[in-house]
């Protein structure tokens, strides 16, 4: 027993070094990652749920999808998100001409307001979870004011880190838009409500939120989603 014990420590260094770690986007790296909002008519909302089921079997079917989840708000249960990671530009491009064409079709008679699309680029972002299984979900909208995309993209980036490490952390993806370089998406997924809670009201966090608060150039947007 005391053997074994001697060579799980011994190992240790090897397995940690082999784990996924986090990294930023280079210039030579045309991976493209999507943050979509989906908003309809309450009545709707199992319609919704429908289409986007569909929409997510027919994506992750296409070539040069690297990740596709459909989510639905916790409340309203009627908002919907897709978050989306392509090969390139070239795969984004067809799945729009393909399944993301016929989907519009689709849902277009449900919406209450157009699909917002958010283009963006890895800041700090580390492979996903094999599974997830039923996670909690959180995407952020973070709008800086523009003088402040720096100090904001600092701050962020230094809190993705330790959260990755918090106990129940599954994913923390600081993402950049690509058309609103001060509009970020943070999006996160927890194992629980219990490692959610934990994180809200742990020191780092409350010190980060109040580091992000004067730096705001609209209001800090949380949503909680669990995926379809």
């Amino acid at each position: 027993m005391r053997q074994a014990f001697h060579l799980m420590l011994a190992l240790l260094p090897f397995w940690l070094a082999g784990a996924p770690a986090a990294r930023a986007q280079t210039a030579a790296d045309p991976t493209v990652y999507v943050v979509r909002y989906i908003e309809v008519m309450p009545a709707a909302k199992q319609q919704g749920a429908d289409l986007l089921k569909q929409l997510a079997d027919a994506s992750r079917k296409e070539a040069g999808v690297l990740r596709f989840e459909v989510l639905q708000r916790t409340a309203p249960a009627s908002q919907f998100a897709t978050f989306e990671i392509w090969k390139d530009q070239a795969s984004l491009d067809a799945h729009g001409a393909a399944a993301h064409k016929q989907f519009l079709g689709a849902v277009q008679p449900l919406l209450i307001a157009p699909v917002d699309d958010r283009l963006c680029i890895g800041i700090d972002v580390a492979p996903p979870p094999s599974s997830a299984g039923r996670a909690l979900y959180a995407i952020t909208h973070v709008d800086v004011a523009p003088p402040n995309r720096d100090a904001g993209t600092a701050l962020i980036k230094s809190v993705a880190g330790p959260s990755r490490k918090e106990s129940g952390n599954l994913a923390f993806d600081f993402l950049q838009q690509s058309a609103r370089t001060n509009h970020f998406e943070v999006v996160e997924i927890w194992a629980d409500q219990k490692a959610v809670d934990a994180h809200e009201i742990n020191a780092a966090t409350k010190d980060y939120r109040a580091k992000v608060q004067p730096l705001l150039g609209a209001h800090y947007d949380r949503r909680w989603y669990e995926s379809l």
